[in-house]
This record gives C-alpha cells, structure tokens and sequence, in this order.
C-alpha cells in the first residue's frame, strides 16, 4: 500500500513538472441510463413518450473542460431546448434537481481549491471550499479513448453523496416509514436495502500530464477522459491542445459564497420540505409507485 501510495506521489509530482507545456480543452458526453418502468401507472402512450423524452433530454449533457498546469474550469454547454409544458409540480422539481448539478466548476491544484457554481431555487451560491484527496487504486488495465491510452483507476462514493431522482425516493420512502412507523412492501426492487457505496471508475491518459479531469474528479497522473458513476457515464470525445497562450481561467465569483458542508444543509432542508409538501397534497403517495 505504502508502495502503491509513494508511486502515485511520484507520478503526480512528474505529471506537474511535464505539465508545463499542456493546455487546452476537453469535451464530454455525459449519459444516464434511466429507467422507463412506469410501474402499474396508468398512462396513456402519449405520456410515456413525453415523459421519456424529457428523461433522455435531461440524461443527456455536453461539457468543456478548460485546463493548464495550474487550474481548470468545467462547464455544461447550452443546448435548445424544447418548450414543454411542464406539469404539476415539474417547475419545482426542476429548481431543486438543477441545485444537484454544477454550472462552472473550478479546480485550482496549486492552491488546493475549488468553487462550484450553482442555481438553486433562483437563488446563485458560490461554493468555495478545499479540494478533498481522492482516494484512487491504480490497475493495469489499459484502454484507448480515442488517440490516447488511458489507464484504469478506481475508487469509491458514499450514495448519500449522489443526489437524484432515485435518492429523493429513498428520502421519501424513509421519510414516510418513520412517520407511519411500517415498512413498506413493494416489488423486489424496491425492497432491496440500497447500497452504502457505488464504485467509480475512471480512465486516465499519462499522455496528458494533467492531473484533473471532469467535475470534482483531479488526482491522477494524466488527464481523466471517461468516468463511470453509477448509471452515469461521462466521456471525453474531443481534445484540443493549444501550446500558444491562452487567456487566465478565470474562477466563478457570481452567487452566494458559502461552504459545501453548508450548501448540502440548505438542500436537504428545501429536498425534505418538497417531499413532505407533495406528501400531502398527494395523501403521502410521493415516492410510491402507483397502484390499482
């Protein structure tokens, strides 16, 4: 392990050193495996179309990663949307989703650094907090992506820290058990006990001596081109280098700048409030499935 930890050390120092010429941009692919069970609802064949179209749209993201030896920035790239009429409760539900999802996240090495900002509810907050070590396992495993060989390294998440529709489910669900004080009793799927952990699988090109890549992801010797998370899956399907100068990246300054530890309170409190508002409009149905 200590081995494994001083060659990791090595390679980082070295993949700084050799960064010096490296810079340019990165573009990603992000896509979401999404379950289309619409359990026993009853729904016509014109919304499940509908409603599968927004889960595609909405599983479906593109982003740049702008990045030097020092610093970089990821950001989503607006796409035309189509205007659809979103139904009851849709408006709010897309506030509070977009507050899980990052608009530019900055990462700064030498300093240690990072500011993610988001929108949420209407309202701009500026994370600013320490870049936390992320705890990668190196494999031999090799691949090409593209041009480049990568490398295989794997680490783990706690789910508590992957918020989506499936997560704000099992939020209400539980929820729902503490105040009726039963457990529920559902398909086999449902009533599997969740996992603690997911594992992440990223791919890495030493060819590329920068150590950060997508999202909070950084910490590897070379550039992260393709990351799995989940049903997520992130991919770098352009790479552009550009050795002549560029202009600073600059780090986002607009929102309220607070800690992640204090942005993730605000959003379990408006994610619990949701739930228990819909819980009572719809007689506590919020996150079952439906039923005959």
């Amino acid at each position: 392990m200590k081995k494994c930890i001083l060659y990791l050390g090595v390679l980082l120092i070295s993949t700084l050193t050799s960064a010096q010429q490296f810079q340019g941009k990165a573009y990603y692919f992000s896509k979401t495996k999404v379950d289309l069970n619409f359990g026993n609802r009853q729904l016509s064949e014109d919304q499940k179309k509908m409603i599968g179209e927004r889960m595609k749209s909405a599983s479906e993201r593109t982003f740049v990663l702008t990045f030097n030896k020092e610093a970089s920035l990821y950001t989503e790239e607006e796409k035309l949307e189509t205007t659809v009429e979103p139904g009851p409760g849709g408006g709010r539900f897309r506030a509070m989703m977009s507050g899980f999802t990052s608009n530019n996240y900055y990462k700064n090495n030498g300093e240690g650094i990072y500011h993610d900002q988001r929108e949420f509810y209407g309202k701009n907050f500026l994370i600013v907090d320490s870049l936390q070590p992320i705890d990668w396992v190196l494999k031999n495993e090799t691949k090409k992506i593209g041009n480049y060989t990568c490398f295989k390294a794997v680490t783990t998440k706690n789910v508590e820290e992957v918020m989506d529709w499936r997560s704000i489910r099992r939020k209400a669900r539980q929820m729902r058990e503490r105040e009726e004080g039963t457990k529920r009793n559902d398909t086999m799927s449902d009533r599997k006990k969740p996992p603690k952990e997911i594992e992440i699988v990223a791919w890495y090109t030493p060819e590329i001596p920068i150590s950060t890549g997508p999202g909070a992801y950084w910490g590897l010797p070379g550039l992260i081109l393709e990351v799995q998370e989940g049903r997520t899956v992130l991919l770098c399907n352009k790479i552009v280098l550009n050795n002549n100068e560029m202009e600073p990246i600059k780090r986002p300054k607009k929102g309220k700048e607070l800690s992640q530890e204090a942005y993730n309170a605000i959003t379990q409190k408006k994610v619990e409030e949701m739930i228990d508002q819909f819980s009572t409009q719809r007689g506590g149905n919020f996150g079952r499935r439906g039923r005959n």
